[in-house]
């Protein structure tokens, strides 16, 4: 074969092979969730400067003083929560919306919530631009979650609290997964999987991570 006939290469799509190996060797074993992953492209919802290292795994800044979540984390977390087909899913912090949008992949309906507009805004913009037309995204106070939708199959919570939300608690269907970050400070947190019960509730703790705090109220962007 000539060099004509080499197919043309192609650096992103050789950068989104690395970073799938990547998350396989970090935990990331469930094939639906690295096929979800596989498909969102991150570089979407990466901005300015830090554009070239969407493909990296690791946290970069976005708007708003918030950050865009490491992949490898966000597939760990999304391996937890096991959204099935048919979830209604509540996503807690929507940030820059690329936790949403590989939920959106994995189950019925996303409606994620965050407390600052302009990162709603953006993420909307993101969502129409790749056709994901299950995600309903809401500027609103996270921590109280969305009652008027509840109950949820499944939560995700993308901000640190010092205890799992009761209000969330209380919107989680009796079999329902929550996973969230808990910890008093932003150096010591636990990533913890809770499933609701008949009788209670089950916890149990993942993995350290760290993640900005879950902040009651809006926003002023």
């Amino acid at each position: 074969m000539s060099d004509s006939a080499l197919p043309p290469h192609d650096p992103a799509a050789e950068r989104l092979m690395q970073l799938i190996f990547t998350l396989r060797s970090n935990g990331v074993t469930d094939a639906r969730v690295l096929a979800a992953m596989e498909r969102v492209d991150r570089g979407a919802f990466v901005r300015g400067v830090f554009a070239t290292r969407a493909y990296e795994d690791m946290p970069l800044p976005i708007s708003c003083g918030q950050t865009i979540s490491q992949p490898s984390v966000v597939g760990q977390m999304t391996q937890a929560l096991n959204p099935q087909p048919r979830d209604k899913v509540l996503e807690v912090g929507t940030g820059s919306g690329y936790q949403a949008a590989i939920l959106s992949l994995l189950c019925r309906r996303v409606y994620t919530v965050d407390r600052h507009r302009a990162l709603v805004d953006e993420a909307r913009a993101v969502f129409s631009a790749l056709s994901l037309v299950n995600i309903t995204a809401f500027a609103a106070d996270g921590s109280f979650g969305l009652p008027d939708q509840a109950p949820f199959d499944r939560i995700l919570v993308t901000a640190a609290a010092e205890d799992p939300p009761g209000p969330l608690l209380a919107q989680l269907k009796i079999g329902g997964i929550m996973v969230v970050p808990v910890g008093q400070s932003d150096t010591v947190q636990t990533l913890i999987k809770v499933t609701r019960l008949a009788s209670g509730y089950d916890y149990e703790e993942l993995r350290p991570v760290r993640f900005v705090p879950l902040v009651e109220g809006l926003g002023t962007e």
